[in-house]
């Protein structure tokens, strides 16, 4: 369980994030959805520790995860899997060499100057990329790949940790809609599968409602709705957004048509 309470951030004289309290089971596949700045990225920032809090706490199973320093900061990001809009792969390095990175965690220093990975990892790291359908581009540079083999390499990354939570900053916002469909599968498939928690910044309602199982909605730094997808009427939609907004930031006109609809996740066959 990880609860957050009391989370604010500033910078300077502005709050990115704004007293937010919030409990996320790890049998849930959670939605974070909300205008570009409303403090998506902030608050999953903060909760992988790359940034600090400016008061509050982060608790993980009893773990001040907001005191956490030096190596215990270090473990924590590694049980706390970050992967980012951009995908952050090394371009000129092969794609299986970019998954192996999720291991330098535990490797030394020497190991890692020298590039040198046990074979038990190399294969591993082939299982995965295969698990993600892109085993094939194992040996090819990364940035030889499409945007969504970009993330999905992320994401085999990400699992190289082996992690307990996986946070996705707007995995699929500079995706084609059929490469965010394969990114956003992957996902749900991995927190199924494997159990593991799954907290995804996403950019459109229609997203948040096929594949999660609660949406978090965030206005100006603070929780504005915690619930269902099903309660995601278009009300709601419009606290989040504004009640002025013309919902281009958050869903098309056919999305805003079905919120009153609950459609199943979809899944990926196993």
């Amino acid at each position: 369980m990880l609860e957050v309470q009391s989370l604010t951030k500033c910078f300077g004289p502005k709050t990115a994030v704004d007293d937010v309290t919030i409990t996320l089971e790890s049998a849930a596949m959670i939605g974070i959805i909300g205008r570009s700045g409303a403090g998506k990225s902030t608050l999953l920032r903060i909760m992988n520790r790359m940034d600090s809090a400016s008061s509050g706490t982060i608790t993980y199973d009893g773990l001040d995860i907001t005191a956490l320093g030096g190596s215990a900061k270090r473990g924590w990001q590694a049980r706390c899997a970050m992967i980012f809009q951009q995908f952050n792969l090394v371009p000129r390095l092969d794609v299986v060499s970019n998954v192996l990175h999720g291991t330098l965690n535990r490797r030394s220093t020497l190991a890692t100057l020298f590039n040198l990975y046990p074979t038990s990892d190399i294969h591993q790291a082939i299982d995965i990329l295969d698990r993600l359908g892109i085993a094939e581009q194992a040996a090819k540079r990364a940035d030889a790949l499409s945007g969504g083999q970009q993330q999905r390499v992320a994401i085999a990354r990400a699992l190289m940790q082996d992690p307990e939570i996986i946070l996705a900053d707007e995995p699929i916002a500079s995706l084609d809609p059929m490469n965010a469909q394969v990114v956003m599968q992957s996902l749900r498939q991995i927190h199924e599968e494997d159990g593991r928690m799954v907290i995804a910044n996403l950019h459109t309602l229609d997203t948040a409602r096929r594949y999660c199982d609660r949406v978090i909605g965030m206005r100006d730094g603070r929780v504005v709705f915690d619930g269902t997808p099903a309660q995601l009427t278009t009300g709601v939609a419009r606290d989040i957004y504004g009640a002025g907004a013309d919902f281009s930031e958050a869903a098309t006109s056919t999305e805003i048509e079905t919120l009153s609809r609950s459609p199943e996740p979809a899944r990926v066959p196993a």
